[in-house]
């Protein structure tokens, strides 16, 4: 696929091949997606090879977050679309009689989509494709600092795409304004907060509808009945997968006191076992930090922790520009308010400190401007769910860490600073669609009876006809009929008499 700098020229393309996507059936642009899974799953190695390049993830997660993921999306597109996507007979109420209403799922157009540089394969497939299966055109750019150059264009063309259905761009911030100038349908935005808030800022000037999926402080609260060693592995591969740069990783731990310490060996104890580096066969737990300046920001919150009196204990070494070792951060309950505990991180830092009551562990993982994900664990799947319910999230595990995400019939999203809408699962296909409300009534020469004239003695019939309708009981269902029968006879002989006058 041609790669078009000029976001005029790129949007004239994708105008032009929009209605080219859209008079393709459903069936025929799941067998594109079809064969583009068979792809991923053909050159996996290769398209691994090329991710841990530019990003220094471990193999291992290449193959699960990355693989795995857009696989099992694009099986589940395969499998659900036609469900979500197909026209939909709704209740047409009885006021309505011999109507029939119905929801209908179009496309919007064209799609900008901007993407990260954490999971650059997954960020470009999931939305690019549900775009796509929904019958827009895409305008796609990833991120400059994981650009995957080419990669995704040959994928797109060996699954028989044709070259603007999906256009690839590549270029930083300055690209992505000129293309909001170019007025998309609509914006797909995932990153940090603060970009997002500058997308939603310039969209607002053309009225384009944003997605934002943004950042995240993500709580897991452990209270003290858990199985605490499964608890631990699950906060030690939830803080730090892919090094700790997730926007769904666990960020803050909440353990109970009658536990914490017996958590903080746990943890300790598992930590030193954890292998880090850019491995060809799979062997290493997790890689290195992927952008530079990320690598500072960690390296300052850590040094403001440890000004406030928390204890660090690292397990390895920093020995390169782009790796920080595994960190455990005990954090003194008095200080969560340091930055390590309210910044996102976005490294391999598990930051813990403990809680007395219920209660309390909820005000204290509210007090965020995030609002993402979280996990809670006990054993008592009464208290986890109420707690569950309490959490100011878009995003619940229960008794397991960031495994909303692992199911693609859930939607995805957040609230407060994590941004706003729902993509993937069932919501996620109405993101990329306008959802169209139908009402189909017969041609004939029936006049409706809310229509002119009025006058007093239809406003009586029309009186009745309501208090029947909205009341109980066989009785109320015979007036609303005898009145609704009378209100009909009269609006037909209303309009018969004024047509004949204006005559």
């Amino acid at each position: 696929m041609q790669n078009l700098q000029d976001p005029s020229e790129i949007f004239r393309r994708a105008t032009h091949a929009q209605p080219q996507i859209r008079a393709l059936s459903l069936g025929g642009r799941l067998n594109f997606l079809s064969r583009l899974k068979s792809l991923i799953l053909e050159k996996r190695e290769s398209i691994i090879d090329r991710i841990q390049a530019e990003t220094r993830k471990s193999r291992s997660d290449a193959l699960m977050s990355e693989i795995f993921s857009t696989v099992e999306h694009l099986d589940f597109l395969l499998k659900r679309s036609e469900k979500y996507l197909s026209d939909r007979k709704v209740h047409t109420p009885l006021a309505l009689m011999g109507k029939q209403s119905q929801v209908w799922f179009e496309p919007l157009g064209t799609i900008l989509v901007i993407s990260p540089w954490n999971y650059p394969f997954f960020q470009a497939v999931v939305p690019c494709t549900l775009s796509f299966v929904c019958g827009n055109a895409t305008v796609y750019k990833p991120s400059e600092h994981t650009p995957l150059k080419d990669l995704m264009e040959s994928l797109f063309k060996d699954a028989g795409l044709q070259e603007d259905w999906i256009q690839v761009v590549y270029g930083d911030g300055t690209l992505g304004r000129s293309l909001i100038d170019q007025k998309p349908d609509k914006i797909f935005f995932t990153g940090s907060t603060q970009t997002g808030k500058a997308i939603m800022a310039q969209a607002s000037q053309y009225l384009i509808p944003v997605e934002l999926e943004l950042g995240g402080k993500d709580p897991m609260i452990v209270f003290e009945d858990v199985t605490l060693e499964r608890a631990v592995s699950g906060a030690i591969w939830g803080g730090l997968t892919n090094c700790g740069q997730s926007c769904t990783s666990v960020e803050r731990i909440f353990v109970h006191s009658k536990v914490y310490a017996e958590f903080v060996a746990e943890c300790k104890k598992q930590l030193a076992h954890l292998t880090q580096g850019v491995d060809s066969d799979g062997s290493k737990d997790m890689g290195e930090m992927t952008a530079s300046f990320q690598v500072e920001t960690v390296r300052k919150q850590l040094l403001a922790a440890q000004s406030a009196n928390a204890k660090i204990t690292s397990f390895g070494t920093s020995d390169s520009k782009f790796k920080i070792a595994p960190t455990l951060v005990e954090i003194p309950k008095d200080q969560i308010q340091s930055p390590l505990f309210t910044e996102e991180t976005f490294g391999p830092v598990l930051a813990m400190t403990s809680f007395e009551t219920e209660a309390e562990v909820v005000e204290k993982a509210n007090q965020s401007e995030y609002g993402l994900s979280a996990s809670v664990w006990s054993k008592d799947l009464e208290r986890a769910k109420r707690v569950a319910r309490a959490l100011k999230v878009g995003n619940v595990s229960i008794n397991n860490v960031m495994l909303t995400e692992g199911n693609s019939a859930l939607p995805f999203g957040g609230v407060k600073g994590s941004g706003m809408g729902r993509f993937r699962g069932e919501f996620g296909f109405y993101s990329f669609s306008n959802i169209k409300a139908i009402l189909i009534d017969k041609d004939s020469k029936k006049q409706e009876a809310n229509w002119y004239p009025f006058t007093a003695a239809k406003y009586a019939l029309f009186t009745k006809m309501m208090l029947a309708l909205f009341s109980r009981g066989p009785i109320a269902l015979l007036s609303f009929v005898l009145s609704g029968m009378g209100l009909e006879a009269l609006s037909q002989k209303l309009f018969k008499n004024r047509s004949q006058s204006i005559r």
